[in-house]
Parts: C-alpha cells; sequence; structure tokens
C-alpha cells in the first residue's frame, strides 16, 4: 500500500491531469454533492468531468494505506449518501446518451440529480430522464 502522495502520483502517471491529494478530491466531491442538492445547472460534459473526482478516490482507495482508507471513509461515505439522496437511479440510461459509462461498479455513473435545472437538466429530460422540477423540488 502506498502514501497518500504516492498514490497521487501514481495516479497522475496513469492520466490523471494532475497528482491530486485525497483532502482535493474530497473537497470536490462534497462539493459537486452541494450543488446537485440545490440543482446543477451546468452543461452535461461539465457534469461527466465533475463526477470523475468520485472516480479518482475509487482508484485511489485501492492503492492507499489502510490509516488513510479508515480516516476518511466515514467522510466519503456520507458524502456518497448525500448524492444517493439527491440523485435518481436510472441505471445510467440518461448519462450513457452523452457519456460511456464506466464498469458497474462505479454506481455513481448510474444515477443522475433529482433536481433537473439548466442545461443539464434540458439534456438529461431529452435522454429521458425523470426529476423535479426546482420550483417544486
Amino acid at each position: 500500500m502506498a502514501t497518500e502522495t504516492e498514490v497521487g502520483q501514481l495516479l497522475h502517471r496513469r492520466g490523471w491531469r494532475t497528482a491530486f491529494t485525497v483532502t482535493e478530491r474530497v473537497n470536490a466531491w462534497a462539493s459537486l454533492v452541494s450543488v446537485i442538492e440545490r440543482g446543477y445547472g451546468d452543461d452535461i460534459y461539465e457534469y461527466t468531468n465533475d463526477l470523475y473526482c468520485r472516480n479518482w478516490l475509487h482508484e485511489a482507495w485501492l492503492l492507499l494505506d489502510e490509516h488513510i482508507v479508515q480516516l476518511w471513509t466515514p467522510r466519503i461515505k456520507a458524502l456518497d449518501a448525500q448524492y444517493m439522496a439527491a440523485t435518481v437511479h436510472d441505471d445510467g440510461q440518461a448519462l450513457d446518451q452523452f457519456h460511456r459509462l464506466p464498469g458497474p461498479d462505479l454506481w455513481w455513473w448510474r444515477r443522475h440529480p433529482r433536481i433537473l435545472t439548466g442545461d443539464l437538466g434540458r439534456s438529461l429530460r431529452s435522454a429521458g430522464a425523470i426529476g423535479a422540477d426546482p420550483d417544486t423540488a
């Protein structure tokens, strides 16, 4: 198992744009979840790009020292629960119209925001997604 710095560097060598830290990616996930809860108004391509912060955490968890995993897992599980509450499971049918879905173990790709607003909402509705209007959510 590796340290946080080593994992960040390894994942960067594997194609991630920078050597992220766990703190950076957890904060990015927290920020994304918060925006989704209020209504994500950016476009589908920004949304799918933003989801990758959770992918990084998934990849890092397989490589990190156990004590780092134990330290951060409660926070990530709490954010995952918030994300699940703010999203609708559709097995990825709506997102798959715009972005090739990764493997089934990356469950966050098989959900879409419950509140469909802005460009993202229009795109997802055009792909058959059903969600709440922000004015009635």
